[in-house]
């Protein structure tokens, strides 16, 4: 087969800042799918493109034939609204869990495709396998079925959507590629638009733990995502969070989850709640729902039973007692004052090492691992209070947490009371 472009070529207008046509892109995705341009030479493209970025239209069409390359997803027969939500990821971040059932008491349906956890930032698909008998993976027609009788469902993503992402992902993380925006954003979207969703909600994290350490990278990303959803007619909005603090009181799988049905049930750690209403918000407007009252519906047990409809559908048992790490150790505050700092990073790789997250994706991850947070910056805290339970089923663990927490905590006088801002700006 003659090939219609060069792949050095195409490297070399990068290179030299210049611009790729649709054609020159839409031939570099599928080429590189079918094995036509070679692990380095995407990786050279990778990195120009790292350093000398892509205009808009360039990351659309970018996105535009990374979807091309695989399935997509078609939810008109449901007669009904489609609404999802995509985290850039967090610690503590659980927020899927409540919220997915709560948009869809307003007969909006949710297809959430979620994933595992990586490193220090935990994964939705992990935390509710620790629930008895629930299946991540979904057929086609399942996750179809469970939408038009549950209106909701968390799921695996099936390999048959946007497998160039796949195949560029894997070779991004092991060529310090990662952090390009382009190639972030048109990752993130082209599996969500493949995904069939009619309207979009984005929660793009910023601070310590998040992958966005910096503001306006994270404003960036969240600009370009709303711009490549709007360009292929989903309707996108984002918002820009904070991820200095971990969100709620818990970092682990089942120990979030027990948290998510609090807020279920109508309490909840503030933040958690805060978020998760917003959010709902949001994606109901992007779905044309108005007058809603998302908060009504955590307090009167309507999320609650889709909640209970959804996990019974993936044969789970949401009534079944949620597994319990071995052993757990306690971390006592230093002094007496006000709790003004709480690194959601440290917190994040504390959890990470007690077993709650993996290191590859092939680790298996512990079910009951994970930090339960007692307090929250601006609370009060007293010298040999509990600050932190850790929680594992290999004591060995321990010692390597408590030295990812060392300089976690940071302990203020009393006058001392921080300013708290969890969504930081809206983004349509």
């Amino acid at each position: 087969m003659t090939e219609a472009f060069d792949a050095v070529d195409i490297i070399r207008i990068k290179r030299d800042h210049g611009t790729l046509s649709p054609e020159q892109i839409d031939w570099t995705i599928d080429a590189y799918t079918r094995g036509a341009i070679a692990d380095e030479q995407m990786a050279a493209l990778n990195m120009a493109i790292l350093l000398n970025g892509m205009d808009r239209a360039e990351i659309s069409r970018w996105t535009a034939a990374m979807i091309a390359s695989g399935e997509r997803m078609d939810f008109s027969s449901l007669g009904r609204p489609t609404s999802d939500k995509h985290s850039t990821g967090g610690v503590g971040d659980k927020i899927t869990l409540p919220l997915a059932p709560l948009v869809a008491v307003f007969g909006v349906a949710v297809p959430q495709l979620s994933g595992r956890g990586l490193g220090h930032t935990g994964g939705t698909l992990d935390k509710l396998e620790s629930i008895p008998g629930w299946q991540a993976y979904l057929s086609n027609e399942d996750m179809l079925r469970q939408l038009a009788e549950v209106g909701a469902v968390i799921c695996a993503a099936g390999t048959g959507l946007a497998p160039a992402d796949k195949k560029l992902y894997a070779l991004r993380d092991v060529t310090g590629t990662v952090e390009a925006i382009p190639l972030i954003a048109s990752s993130i979207m082209s599996k969500k638009i493949a995904e069939g969703t009619g309207s979009l909600v984005l929660d793009v994290k910023v601070g310590s733990g998040a992958f966005m350490k910096d503001e306006a990278r994270a404003r960036e990303l969240a600009e370009t995502m709303v711009a490549l959803g709007k360009d292929a007619g989903v309707n996108t909005v984002a918002l820009l969070t904070d991820m200095n603090t971990p969100l709620g009181l818990t970092a682990g799988n089942a120990i979030e989850v027990e948290e998510s049905v609090e807020v279920l049930a109508g309490g909840g750690p503030s933040d958690v709640v805060e978020l998760t209403v917003r959010l709902a918000e949001e994606m109901l407007a992007c779905a044309g729902v108005r007058d809603a009252d998302p908060a009504a519906a955590l307090r009167d047990g309507r999320a609650m039973d889709v909640w209970n409809r959804m996990i019974e559908a993936q044969g789970g048992n949401p009534r079944a007692a949620l597994p319990v790490a071995k052993e757990s150790e306690v971390i006592l505050a230093p002094a007496d004052g006000v709790l003004v700092g709480l690194d959601a990073l440290a917190v994040g790789v504390a959890a990470w090492r007690l077993g709650a997250g993996r290191a590859r994706k092939e680790d298996q991850v512990q079910a009951g691992a994970g930090v339960r947070m007692h307090a929250k910056p601006g609370a009060t805290v007293r010298a040999g209070e509990p600050l932190m339970t850790l929680l594992t089923d290999t004591p060995d663990r321990f010692e390597r947490a408590r030295e990812a927490l060392a300089e976690a905590v940071v302990i203020a006088p009393e006058e001392s009371r921080p300013a708290q801002q969890l969504i930081i700006d809206r983004i349509a």
